[in-house]
């Protein structure tokens, strides 16, 4: 490995060479500039860093304590929240606002749909997420469980015809005709600058004809229509000569949808980034993104071609005019949050660099290329996204630093937005305070279950055991947070300015359930909502076609708010009197789901995949999963409610299993290894299961993760 030493700072010669030779050409940033304004910054605010995370550590002490002193009273609401603030883990909320973020793509401000969440170091899905923007609701709907029944070998009419069925009844639903259905339509054309569609000898219109905004083709023979409902478009693609128009009534060959409007580029927990080598693979891709020339070669069905970022769609008006639509997801960047650390540069002190700083500054610096070419943002803004903040005090760190980096490099104030991820208890209770302090740049809080359940459990760690993590669901604490996270968005003044988030569907192969299920979060008042594929994108957009946000929004205004004494309602349980089965089964559940990751994590540097669960139904999973899973099993052992045995037998039964699960897995293969190494035949010698181990007896999740990866690479 090669240092180079500049202005005190000591840089990983990939990374110093990546930033000198790639990012900063074509930038108008002088390079010695760069370097010398960094130097400044990092040292500035890296001592502030480092307080605040001590401030972290202090105040859980405490509260620690607290429950410590109280241990086996019954919980005084009022006290406890009287002691929260006394050590300013509560702070005093002051006067309403609402914030002035200005110069946001309408992505962010005035149009509700998905948002898919891809980790930044693989160039393929990086592409396929941010080419999410438009999907075909056909190729949807008959490659999912959607529609019962086995697709088949070849194209299966039958099947075919209960997507058209389907999509047919969705158009009536969203985009009715004036009379008559869409099932029935035989011809559709333009005349006098209005949509027609005939149903047999009759001439029919839409019910609202503001809906038809433009078309491909000629008026007479029009290729596609385009139309658009709740600020979604729909493109009605019309060919005669294609296996499924050929032989429909109006010769519809497709209905291609808005999809992914946004896309969270993630360096934080779905990415295995421990070292410069890892780093400069995400921002080269991130570079590429900004840059608009990532592309990566591909083989499909034994056939190469090259996979880039897709152009922009081109529709000619009702009136004859131009009309040029996104191609692409407008796409954000969740950098790290304060707490990590990394070994691509090391500072004057001899330590390393808080990554959440360098993540900015890197970002920032290849968003430039964007700025002129608006391949991304049309407004010159940068939306980062911060992770695992915890209270007023870290997100004003982050607003300060942000206004450095537009200092150091020549960006107007305010170019970089920022998005609150709201995944920490302190954070919940202080939202309003917390966007106080961005309210310039805020365009994005968001709820997550994971994270904040870890973040619960680790909170109130020593009040007493948590309840099982399928009750947690149901808790008083995370429905209140739910709510109160969209009533202080709206109140802050979010709605047509900023999103407000709902987390992940972790199922990629159980979309009928999505569907029955994920309408909940735009009729929650969430005008954005994760979803783990371009596919689940494109399905999940029917639901924002059907219910509208900001309508929503507005009836929500006028509910009670949430209370912030229901949110600190503690999930422990109430003197658990739990049978041995039922125990080790969370057990196997908890230790299934941190070593199916863990091992995809420390073997392959894989840090988001579809891991198989102890049923065998393939879940997207982040390090979040270590997070709560690793968190429940701590609470309990402290608790007596299980043993180190009982839980070492549990995490040896399973890691044969989730051997059982990878031993054919084609991803050893793609990511270096010759074959999968069973962590079961070696325990002691197996640095992925010592991984799992330690993450529930030791605890330090992200540390420890990081120095496992970082000694298979080494190795």
């Amino acid at each position: 490995m090669n240092i180079i030493e500049k202005n005190g700072l000591k840089i990983n010669s990939l990374l110093f060479e990546f930033i000198n030779n790639e990012v900063i050409p074509g930038t108008n940033i002088n390079t010695e500039d760069f370097w010398n304004n960094f130097e400044k910054i990092v040292h500035e605010l890296t001592p502030i860093n480092k307080q605040l995370i001590e401030k972290r550590e202090k105040i859980q002490k405490q509260i620690d304590e607290w429950h410590k002193k109280y241990a086996g009273e019954e919980l005084n609401k009022k006290e406890y929240i009287s002691f929260l603030k006394s050590i300013s883990y509560i702070i005093e909320e002051k006067e309403d606002f609402k914030i002035t973020t200005a110069n946001t793509d309408e992505e962010i401000s005035s149009v509700a749909g998905p948002q898919l969440v891809v980790p930044v170091d693989n160039a393929r899905y990086a592409l396929n997420a941010a080419n999410a923007r438009w999907g075909s609701l056909y190729d949807a709907l008959y490659g999912t469980d959607v529609i019962p029944g086995d697709k088949g070998k070849g194209y299966n009419i039958e099947r075919g015809n209960k997507v058209i069925k389907y999509v047919r009844n969705h158009l009536d639903e969203v985009i009715p005709l004036n009379k008559g259905s869409w099932k029935d339509i035989t011809k559709i054309e333009i005349k006098n600058n209005e949509l027609f569609l005939s149903i047999g000898n009759q001439s029919n219109i839409l019910k609202d004809k503001e809906q038809f905004v433009g078309f491909t083709g000629t008026k007479d023979n029009p290729n596609s229509i385009l139309v658009k409902n709740n600020n979604l478009h729909l493109d009605i693609v019309i060919d005669p000569k294609s296996v499924i128009g050929k032989d429909d009534k109006a010769n519809i060959s497709d209905v291609i949808v808005e999809s992914a409007l946004s896309t969270i580029i993630d360096n934080e927990d779905s990415v295995a980034a421990v070292d410069a080598e890892d780093k400069v693979k995400c921002y080269r891709n991130w570079l590429g993104l900004m840059k608009g020339d990532l592309q990566t070669n591909m083989v499909k069905n034994g056939k190469k071609f090259i996979r880039k970022l897709h152009s922009n769609r081109i529709y000619t008006s009702k009136d004859g005019s131009k009309i040029e639509l996104h191609g692409r997801a407008l796409l954000l960047n969740r950098n790290v949050g304060h707490l990590m650390t990394n070994p691509a540069i090391i500072l004057k002190d001899g330590s390393e660099i808080p990554e959440g700083i360098m993540d900015a500054f890197v970002s920032t610096l290849c968003a430039l290329h964007d700025f002129k070419n608006k391949n991304n943002s049309r407004t010159n803004s940068l939306y980062i996204v911060k992770p695992k903040m915890h209270g007023p005090e870290e997100v004003a760190f982050t607003n300060n630093l942000f206004g450095k980096i537009e200092d150091a490099l020549g960006v107007k104030k305010y170019s970089i937005k920022v998005g609150i991820m709201d995944e920490e208890r302190r954070t919940t209770i202080n939202l309003k305070e917390c966007i106080r302090q961005v309210k310039d740049r805020i365009v994005f809080i968001n709820t997550g279950f994971l994270d904040r359940t870890g973040d619960e459990m680790h909170t109130s760690f020593e009040a007493g055991p948590m309840i099982f993590k399928g009750d947690m669901k149901k808790s008083t604490w995370l429905n209140t947070y739910e709510n109160w996270n969209v009533d202080i968005g709206l109140k802050c003044g979010f709605s047509g300015k900023a999103q407000i988030g709902k987390g992940m569907w972790a199922m990629p192969d159980k979309m009928a359930d999505m569907m029955s299920q994920k309408v909940g979060h735009p009729k929650s008042g969430a005008n954005c909502a994760w979803v783990p594929s371009p596919t689940a994108a494109t399905l999940h957009a029917m639901h924002y076609h059907k219910v509208n946000v900001f309508g929503e929004q507005n009836k929500i205004k006028s509910r009670d708010k949430a209370k912030v004494e229901d949110i600190l309602e503690i999930p422990k349980a109430d003197r658990p009197n739990w049978s041995v089965e039922d125990i080790n089964h969370e057990l196997e559940n908890n230790a299934q789901g941190i070593l199916g990751y863990v091992v995809r994590w420390i073997d392959q540097g894989v840090g988001c995949s579809k891991v198989p669960d102890i049923n065998n139904i393939g879940l997207m999973e982040d390090r979040a999963t270590l997070r709560i899973s690793s968190q429940h099993i701590a609470n309990w052992l402290h608790h007596g409610i299980c043993t180190k045995e009982q839980v070492m037998t549990v995490l040896k039964k399973m890691a044969a299993i989730v051997d059982k699960q990878n031993e054919n897995d084609p991803a050893y293969v793609r990511s270096g290894r010759s074959s999968y190494k069973k962590m079961s035949d070696d325990f002691e010698n197996s640095i992925a299961f010592s991984a799992a181990c330690d993450l529930v007896f030791k605890g330090s999740f992200n540390h420890l993760v990081t120095l496992n990866r970082y000694c298979i690479k080494k190795d």
